[in-house]
């Protein structure tokens, strides 16, 4: 590794049981000795070797901002650095830190440096790198009640708890015929909730009517949806991205809405999907849930709402008003682990009709038989997902909401809103700049102003802006288009940001529009 900052922790020296022998020719060979091979499981091993990869990943936390962001390698740039078989012998845990470092670490954007500002955030935390740590070290495979009772009742309380912290009403919790369920990613969740939204007007209409389904979202939804649609069956003439704009911020048009439905029904056509997004991937774009609830109510349509991303941010009471109208929805789903401090993966599902999903996605082989799930007294998770198997992932949002608590996740959900803000008075006050959408919630859209008679209006100018800031290594930002425009997305979001880097990285953008501009006929906008 270049930097000779990150170094891993003195105690990281060869094992005691590490001997060597100097053959006939001078070679040296490491070798454990029978008795201290590393064994698959053994807790003393498990101490010695867990101590020092903890150090490890923390020493790798205290030195997080010395690494390029981005990372800078080129593809394929591993293969000339590694061996192309397994080892036939073991290697000593401190040859495989070498290797991280060297190797490995080039190779790592780091989603968790103070200086991320790309995407949406991947949030680790303390109390969910522990709660991952528990989960790994019981290891279960939680498909069913009885292959870990823990297992699936910690998942139905930890979901009924999130549900009351977001005030979602109460045929979402595991009291009524509602319930929650921790999906791997959004687009687990949308598909889920799709595939149970078909099979339901299937059952009454018939299966050979699938050609007639037609699903509805924004042209601003995110693509997980399009695949769930390919993955369902349905076809593809039939997935409506209705067209937004600037005039509603790039929100979803109840008129449109209407209208592609009456325009469908007219024609024979069954709508029966509509999603709605609160924060959407471009823009944080908020569609209006009631308008849109009641519309699908009209229709006998499901209403699934995505909140990924925003979610997070509606379990502070100055921001809850951006799902109302969520009563209307039949599905609901946010990731923990975009903006909650859960490590990856953790994405909640709520439904108000769990039979639902049972009915489309249950199979019951004999070998998975027993006497809970039989006489229907308990949840088996694996009948509300598109796997058999699962991990014990509600350990590590349990281990959130307890080690934090609802204040401090508040508290830690204003400050980043905050921190953008702040940067989105850097931009506004710099004329050279403009933001394009009004922002929400942490995320900041803006754009470098092009010179006069710019023939794509700065389309490539931002682009070589993005292009700049990004390869300095300094920041990690990504973009989008909007009305043809090219857009710089900023979203503050890491765990680690503070203040100096949102306006370290506005010093960063500064300075390479400044030379981008230089570049453009000496035209330095409002300067």
């Amino acid at each position: 590794m270049s930097d000779p900052s990150f170094s891993y922790h003195s105690s990281f020296l060869l094992p005691s049981a590490l001997a060597c022998i100097t053959l006939a020719n001078s070679s040296i060979f490491y070798f454990y000795s029978r008795e201290n091979v590393l064994r698959p499981m053994d807790a003393e091993q498990l101490r010695e070797h867990a101590h020092k990869m903890v150090d490890f990943i923390a020493d790798y936390y205290k030195t997080i901002e010395t690494f390029p962001v981005l990372s800078q390698v080129q593809p394929g740039y591993l293969q000339d650095l590694l061996p192309d078989s397994a080892p036939n012998q073991p290697e000593s845990l401190e040859a495989i830190f070498d290797d991280v470092c060297s190797k490995i670490i080039p190779g790592v954007t780091h989603w968790q440096s103070p200086n991320y500002f790309a995407y949406y955030p991947s949030n680790s935390s303390i109390a969910g790198f522990l709660g991952e740590m528990l989960s790994a070290g019981f290891n279960i495979v939680g498909f069913s009640w009885i292959s870990s009772p823990a297992a699936t009742e910690l998942e139905v309380i930890v979901l009924d708890w999130l549900a009351k912290l977001l005030k979602l009403p109460e045929q979402f919790l595991s009291s009524g015929q509602g319930g929650g369920v921790i999906q791997g990613t959004a687009s687990e969740a949308v598909l889920v909730a799709l595939l149970a939204a078909r099979d339901r007007v299937l059952r009454t209409i018939g299966k050979s009517s699938i050609g007639k389904l037609v699903v509805y979202a924004s042209d601003q939804t995110h693509a997980a949806l399009q695949k769930a649609c390919q993955i369902a069956g349905i076809h593809t003439e039939n997935y409506r991205l209705l067209k937004t704009d600037c005039s509603t911020n790039f929100a979803l048009c109840p008129d449109v809405v209407s209208k592609a439905i009456s325009d469908d029904i007219s024609v024979g056509l069954i709508p029966f999907f509509l999603c709605a997004t609160i924060g959407t991937t471009s823009s944080t774009a908020v569609d209006p849930l009631s308008a849109l609830g009641k519309i699908a109510k009209e229709n006998d349509m499901w209403l699934h709402v995505d909140a990924a991303y925003a979610g997070s941010a509606c379990i502070c009471p100055e921001y809850r008003h951006y799902i109302d109208g969520v009563e209307d929805a039949d599905s609901f789903n946010m990731n923990a682990h975009k903006w909650f401090l859960t490590n990856f993966d953790c994405s909640t599902l709520w439904v108000k009709d769990q039979s639902a999903l049972v009915q489309s996605l249950s199979t019951n082989p004999e070998y998975l038989k027993n006497k809970a799930s039989q006489t229907n007294t308990v949840v088996d998770y694996k009948d509300w997902q598109i796997p058999l198997g699962r991990r014990f992932r509600s350990l590590k949002l349990w281990m959130v909401l307890r080690l934090y608590g609802s204040e401090n996740l508040q508290s830690y959900i204003r400050n980043h809103i905050k921190l953008a803000e702040q940067f989105e008075e850097l931009v506004v006050a710099d004329r050279r700049f403009e933001v394009v959408v009004p922002r929400k919630f942490s995320l900041v859209c803006f754009r470098l102003l092009p010179p006069p008679n710019d023939q794509d209006n700065g389309y490539k100018l931002n682009c070589d802006l993005l292009e700049a800031v990004n390869s300095s290594g300094k920041l990690f930002m990504s973009h989008t288009v909007l009305s043809g425009k090219f857009i710089l997305r900023f979203v503050v979001g890491a765990p680690l940001t503070e203040e100096r880097h949102v306006k370290e990285a506005w010093n960063v953008l500064q300075d390479k529009a400044a030379a981008l501009l230089e570049d453009e006929v000496g035209w330095v906008g409002g300067l």
